[in-house]
């Protein structure tokens, strides 16, 4: 039997390229059949949505896009927009880009995976990338972020005639697919409390942030939630934690 140490990097990427049949690929996929609709909707040419799908890649950022190039925003406002939405992904690539990295790796090779790093892709990663041996992580990674990127952004080219048929309440529902899947995962493979605690947070304070000011909810939600919960973490739940820890010592 082979072990998993001596198998070559082309197996590792090709076993990262079959995750596009995994629960999350399925479900994103299914959502860019969502997005063409709303592409189409808002009159974005086809060429325009296939280029954003894999250049944008971050599926929220290409509604934030689109929302914006149908409201007249200028070019510069566009990419401050899309700019700031993608700054959530910041700490998705701080947390895993230490995993997949190994002694060797060059940094233009990581810089370059970095780009397909999505919460599917993430969340992914998180749940299977300690099952790879650390020289091949970064070639199980590359196997199934470009493959992903890549089907949809042909789903995008295929679908984007087809989904103009599509009675609204349909298309609604499978973009909506998405937001479901990653409120779900997000919670599944929390390994801290504090990222559960900022869940809580943002679920409660997103909707009363948007009702009190909906032009800067997902600001406030976001850094005021945020740093709600890491305070309450540190000061309340770690405290207790320790206490509870030198009890059980004494």
């Amino acid at each position: 039997m082979v072990s998993d140490k001596s198998r070559t990097r082309l197996y590792w990427f090709l076993a990262g390229m079959r995750g596009l049949f995994s629960l999350p690929s399925l479900i994103l996929m299914t959502s860019f059949v969502g997005f063409s609709a709303f592409a189409v909707e808002s009159g974005i040419p086809r060429g325009e949505a296939v280029f954003m799908t894999f250049m944008v890649w971050a599926l929220p950022a290409k509604m934030i896009l689109i929302g914006m190039m149908t409201g007249g925003a200028s070019l510069a406002a566009c990419f401050l927009a899309v700019t700031l939405s993608s700054v959530r992904m910041m700490p998705m690539v701080a947390s895993i880009i230490p995993e997949m990295r190994s002694k060797g790796t060059p940094v233009w090779l990581l810089l370059l995976v970095s780009h397909f790093i999505a919460i599917t892709a993430w969340v992914f990663t998180n749940q299977n990338i300690h099952q790879v041996p650390r020289p091949a992580r970064v070639a199980y990674f590359a196997g199934f972020g470009m493959t992903l990127a890549l089907v949809n952004t042909l789903i995008v080219f295929v679908s984007y005639g087809a989904v103009s048929a599509f009675p609204p309440l349909v298309a609604g529902v499978l973009f909506f697919l998405t937001p479901v899947y990653f409120i779900a995962s997000i919670w599944a493979t929390a390994r801290h409390s504090v990222v559960r605690i900022a869940f809580v947070v943002g679920i409660v304070g997103g909707p009363l942030c948007a009702l009190i000011e909906p032009e800067f909810d997902i600001l406030y939600a976001g850094i005021g939630g945020g740093t709600l919960a890491y305070l309450f973490d540190r000061y309340v739940v770690r405290r207790k934690r320790n206490a509870q820890a030198e009890e059980s010592k004494a």
